[in-house]
């Protein structure tokens, strides 16, 4: 059958395969998946999205099945909730046991195409979910005439209590007893001619945990300045199809065997309407508009953006030669095939209204009897896990992504001021490191003591008491993006906000030594030691932070603001540094004490604060610093692989990375990107995260300035051959390929930042 072509039949026909000497570099088509049986059970999953609605879609017992996702269909605990799940029957059934079958993810199309039956009663079914449109397509071709049926399951049927709370849940007690029960409300399903349509609207619950969360933390005035985010929210959808029927509230019917079968889904949430029936009315209203344009039309539009999407980076890797070790070969393919997975998640999760959640996106499954849960919780976006999503999205020029992150911090940084004055009586901004997406901190890491009988206003959690660092490191972030971009309209509205506030914090919350130097105390090196003093996440953050915004056009900052930076730089502690055997090496804090997790404090100022790398001084301090590491994890938000690429270790960084692309990665689920639980859930994607900036840094590094160095392949191994084309500061685009230590093809845009490339020493 046509469809059983193998992927490796494929690879021959990709490109460079005709040089013989040298093995082919994989294309992105080489990196679509391809089962070749149906699925054993919801671990079986494939994603699809569009970067707002994502599905994932298995075949078992003969049915094909899809678990529907928003980025914005958020419940009345804040959960994050899968819409439904659809299954779909075929008869005569193609997918029977010992048929043909071919699932398979087709990347460049943004597609998922399934193919099963015997010979002359072939069928194929296409998913695709409108990269411009919110509506789900599901297309049917067959040889023979077929009946087709599709049903509509729930699961959050009746008003129940949840068991089993998570960390970030809201009313979750991390010393004891749940204050409130976490209670979770049912879905309506309407009945309603020749459609399936659903919706689960948000009421106030008796004990509503926004206003319980704000109150917990002494902002309850804040609900003055913005409409409550969770009540009135109302998200479901439709189901309908051209020659399909209803049977009843639950299922749609083909009227007729027909060789062509074709239904859509039609999601939508909106945020505050006053009732459900102002819901169907604007749902209605927008799937007339979806099927104003043809279907054609609609296709060649998502073809179009999906083509574009990879078209504008990507980095493929080969062994040098067909002779290599096959291990090497399969890593090599393996992380090839591991970042462009990624990316697409990414792309398919990534540009709605809320940000993508380090544990799991809107691809989680869930648990059989609850597709809703996550370990550590629907409700909240971890900092140290959430960033290592976003970083690698600059050398990727998937900047469009990176827009709901920014968006979460611009829109509450007015709930991060008020909270400044309310809890430490000064001006300035300041974000926790677990926080809801209106800027609140988690409730049970903040703790269930009433605010008014608090000592301090600080989060009870040890883990978080003065976890702010990650002020600083979004700095950064902005910085990257806008010195990658130039976008002017970013710094005023999101980047010069965030630091002028971030930055008056710091010079306002800390007293001054004996030398005039700021002394950050009491403070914690990130979660790992919670007892610091001048921790080196804080120090190196302003060191690298502060420079880049004096730096920025004047047209942008004030004098004022100027003067603090220049200041507050002259005030910094120096990095803590001292010995460890022979070698001296950064330390985590001037003092420190307390271990309680996992993490290398001592290695910020490599990643993410870059003052020490490749072509940089000190370079043999930060590897001591490396080499003396206590914490050498390879998964999840471990640095380990990111650190040693910036720092040249080309060995280290290969081996770690291998290990996270490799299929001991995930063993937990059939698909290749959908990383074990780790420390998070599945998939695991700040794994992924830091896989993609890992590899980025092995073939390029940029220093953050519009007219910094260029440095290629600083960290490349030498038996790897690789293709890239990734972007840098000052609307930079670098593409290169290098076979057998050489430099075969090396294009810059605009060329005249050729000048900043420095080359590797065989070139």
């Amino acid at each position: 059958m046509k469809f059983l072509l193998s992927s490796l039949a494929l690879a021959v026909a990709g490109g460079f395969a005709s040089l013989a000497c040298a093995a082919p570099l994989p294309t992105l088509d080489d990196c679509n998946v391809v089962w070749d049986s149906p699925s054993k059970d919801v671990s079986g999953t494939m994603p699809l999205g569009n970067g707002d609605i994502g599905a994932n879609v298995w075949v078992q017992d003969g049915d094909l099945l899809f678990l529907i996702g928003k980025t914005d269909a958020w419940d009345e605990n804040s959960i994050n909730c899968k819409l439904a799940r659809v299954r779909v029957k075929l008869s005569s059934n193609p997918f029977a046991a010992g048929n043909p079958f071919r699932q398979e993810l087709r990347l460049r199309q943004g597609e998922i195409v399934i193919q099963g039956g015997t010979p002359g009663a072939e069928i194929t079914m296409r998913l695709w979910m409108d990269a411009n449109q919110p509506v789900i397509r599901v297309e049917t071709t067959s040889e023979q005439p077929v009946s087709q049926e599709v049903l509509l399951e729930t699961w959050r049927d009746n008003e129940r209590v949840m068991k089993n709370t998570q960390v970030s849940d809201m009313f979750k007690n991390l010393t004891g007893a749940d204050p409130y029960p976490t209670i979770v409300f049912p879905d309506v399903v309407v009945p309603a001619k020749d459609q399936l349509l659903w919706y689960h609207h948000n009421l106030q619950p008796a004990n509503d945990p926004y206003v319980i969360n704000l109150t917990l933390q002494g902002m309850q005035d804040y609900q003055k300045q913005i409409p409550h985010p969770l009540l009135g929210r109302t998200f479901g959808a439709s189901i309908q199809g051209p020659g399909f029927v209803g049977a009843d509230s639950r299922t749609l019917v083909s009227a007729k065997p027909a060789k062509e079968h074709r239904f859509s889904v039609f999601p939508l949430t909106t945020l505050h309407p006053v009732t459900v029936d102002q819901w169907r009315e604007s749902l209605e209203k927008g799937i007339r508009k979806i099927e104003s344009t043809s279907l054609a039309k609609a296709r060649k539009r998502h073809a179009a953006w999906w083509e574009n999407f990879w078209d504008r980076s990507w980095i493929q890797v080969a062994a040098t030669s067909p002779e290599s070790p096959s291990a090497n070969q399969a890593s090599a393919f393996e992380l090839s095939r591991a970042y462009a997975l990624c990316r697409f998640m990414n792309a398919a999760g990534g540009r709605g209204a809320q940000p993508i959640k380090y544990n799991g996106s809107i691809f989680t499954v869930g648990t059989p009897d609850d597709p809703d849960f996550r370990r550590w919780g629907g409700p909240g976006f971890w900092f140290q896990n959430q960033r290592l999503v976003y970083w690698p999205m600059l050398a990727a020029g998937d900047y469009d992504l990176m827009e709901p992150w920014f968006r979460m911090y611009r829109e509450s940084l007015p709930f991060a001021k008020l909270r400044s004055r309310l809890h430490f009586n000064h001006d300035g901004a300041f974000y926790g490191e677990t926080i809801l997406f209106w800027g609140a901190e988690a409730s049970g890491h903040y703790g269930w003591t009433p605010f008014e009988k608090r000592a301090t206003p600080h989060c009870e959690s040890p883990y978080l008491t003065y976890y702010w660092q990650n002020n600083i490191e979004n700095i950064a972030m902005m910085l990257d993006y806008f010195e990658h971009t130039g976008d002017t309209a970013f710094a005023r509205r999101t980047l010069m906000p965030h630091a002028d506030e971030v930055t008056k914090f710091y010079d306002l919350h800390y007293k001054r030594d004996e030398n005039g130097r700021i002394r950050f105390d009491p403070a914690a090196a990130l979660e790992t030691w919670h007892k610091a003093v001048n921790p080196l996440p804080e120090i190196a953050g302003l060191m690298h932070t502060l420079p880049r915004l004096i730096a920025l056009p004047k047209r942008l900052t004030t004098a004022e603001q100027r003067e603090r930076w220049q200041r507050l730089l002259a005030e910094l502690p120096p990095l803590p540094t001292g010995t460890k055997g022979d070698k001296k090496v950064l330390l985590p804090a001037e003092t420190f004490s307390n271990e309680r997790n996992v993490e290398n404090p001592e290695l910020y100022g490599v990643f993410p604060y870059r003052l020490f790398g490749v072509g940089k001084p000190d370079l043999e301090l930060a590897r001591d610093t490396f080499g003396q590491r206590k914490h050498r994890q390879k998964e999840c938000w471990s640095q380990n692989d990111t650190q040693a690429a910036l720092l040249g270790l080309t060995a280290e960084a290969k081996d770690i990375l291998t290990t996270r692309a490799s299929a001991r990665s995930h063993r937990a689920s059939r698909f290749p990107a959908f990383w074990d639980a780790f420390n998070d859930w599945v998939p695991d994607i700040d794994h992924g995260g830091n896989l993609q900036l890992a590899l980025q840094y092995m073939v390029m590094q940029a220093e953050p300035s519009p007219k910094g160095k260029i440095h290629l392949l600083p960290t490349w191994p030498k038996e790897w051959d690789v293709s890239f084309k990734l972007h840098a500061p000052g609307n930079t685009v670098v593409e290169c390929i290098y076979r057998g230590g050489k430099i075969e093809k090396l294009k810059v845009t605009p060329s005249s930042r050729r000048a900043d490339l420095v080359l590797p020493a065989a070139n």
